[in-house]
């Protein structure tokens, strides 16, 4: 076995690197939430949306939120 090991504790240690990928890809994933649709046309070159989708929707979010306040404020 490689490194000199036995052939549990690489399995193990393979299995969880294994795991551990897949929940940073999960957790990437969460966090940018992106446009995983694929459209029917092939947009136009210039065309493609790039901007992150989470980005938009948390700044949207703290846009209404800083609204609220002030017109808490106000009235």
């Amino acid at each position: 076995m490689p490194a000199g090991v036995s052939w549990t504790r690489y399995a193990r240690f393979l299995g969880a690197s294994v795991l551990a990928m897949f929940a940073g890809a999960q957790a990437v994933h969460m966090y940018y939430l992106p446009d995983l649709s694929i459209p029917e046309i092939p947009p136009k070159p210039g065309e493609l949306r790039t901007e992150l989708q989470g980005y938009r929707l948390r700044e949207e979010a703290a846009a209404a939120l800083q609204q609220i306040k002030t017109k808490n404020n106000v009235d």
